[in-house]
Parts: structure tokens; C-alpha cells; sequence
């Protein structure tokens, strides 16, 4: 399995978004744990979790990650090769200019952050160069924010929904747009280390 059997240029990807809810935190872990250290496009991650636990989740995160993981400050300039991580009770957007913004707007899909501002705001950004993925999930964030992914000439990957420990952020997604790929965790790494 490989992204030349799909005709697609890998070298084309300048930013990768992942999201998602419930069982992700493990299935992420395993995806950093795992990645190339060389790997250098930025990552845009927007999880959901508890509102009011400001520490200890980029610090779980880092006990195995090859990459180095930050929860950025609003404004902040983005890095290649560096993992931005939505801070609890954010949400995350990509703005032009590639700064990362910060807001505490309404909730999206009962989430804050919410995965549909982050995929929506980063394929604005990047364009056709983004490369979204949609992990385990209880709810439907995201789906709409694949969507504009899609209509922007991004390419989706949506895990397996048989894997996921709750599958209805994935099923939303796959329903919501017209996928690339639906791969294992395994499979998603080997399409990231591709990229390297």
C-alpha cells in the first residue's frame, strides 16, 4: 500500500490535520510513537477533551512522540516538522500568513475545539497540499470540515471504522464526502512515513 499506487504526488503535501474524539488519544499516540523523526510538515491536531484539565496532555502525548508537540500560543508563527495541538477549550484555526488563532467561540458539535474549524480553516490555508485524517469518535465534528477538505482538492483519509473503539466521527465522515482512503492506524502510518 503506498500513495504511488493511487498516482498521487506525495511531495505535494506542505500540512497534515488530524481529529478526533473518543478512543483517539491511544490511536494518535501510536501514530506519533511510530512517525519518521524526520517527518517535517507541520500537524494540526484537534482532539476532543475534558474542558477543565489544562495539564498533563501534551505531556502523555511526548512520553512516546518522535515529534515534538506544542499547544500554541494565539498568533503563533507554524514550524515545519513541529504538532500543534488544539489547547483545551479552543478552537484551533490556521490563518493566512500560516499563524496559528486561538478562540473561544460557541461550541461546535457540543466541542471546543472542534475539528470542523481546524480542518476547515487549514485546507483554506493549504489548499489541495492538505492531507486531512479522521480518527475514532462519538460525535459528528469533523465531518463538514472534511468535507470542505474534499472541495478543496485535499485528500481524506478516514480510519477504519471496524477499529475504532466509537465509529460514528469516521461513518460521518465517509457519509459527508467522498474519501481517499480508509485505512487501519498501521496503514495511516506508513502513508505518513511516505511522505518523509
Amino acid at each position: 500500500m503506498s500513495l504511488q499506487n493511487l498516482n498521487i504526488d506525495k511531495s505535494r503535501f506542505k500540512a497534515v490535520v488530524i481529529g478526533g474524539s473518543a478512543g483517539s488519544f491511544q490511536v494518535v499516540t501510536k501514530i506519533l510513537a511510530e512517525i519518521n523523526p524526520g517527518f517535517d510538515l507541520p500537524i494540526f491536531m484537534a482532539l476532543h477533551r475534558l474542558k477543565h484539565v489544562r495539564n498533563g496532555f501534551v505531556e502523555a502525548l511526548m512520553l512516546k512522540s518522535k515529534l515534538n508537540i506544542v499547544e500554541p500560543d494565539d498568533k503563533e508563527s507554524i514550524k515545519r516538522g513541529i504538532v500543534y495541538l488544539a489547547p483545551s477549550n479552543y478552537h484551533m484555526s490556521v490563518e493566512l500568513g500560516y499563524k496559528i488563532a486561538l478562540s473561544t467561540e460557541e461550541m461546535i458539535n457540543n466541542s471546543r475545539p472542534a475539528i470542523d474549524v481546524t480542518f476547515d480553516s487549514a485546507s483554506y490555508v493549504y489548499k489541495n497540499k492538505t492531507l486531512g485524517i479522521m480518527l475514532t469518535g462519538a460525535n459528528k465534528d469533523g465531518a463538514w470540515g472534511m468535507k470542505r477538505l474534499k472541495d478543496r482538492g485535499g485528500f481524506a483519509i478516514v480510519q477504519e471504522p471496524s477499529e475504532c473503539t466509537i465509529d460514528t466521527m469516521p461513518t460521518a465522515a465517509i457519509k459527508a464526502t467522498q474519501v481517499d482512503m480508509i485505512l487501519h492506524t498501521s496503514d495511516i502510518i506508513k502513508v505518513l512515513n511516505s511522505l518523509v
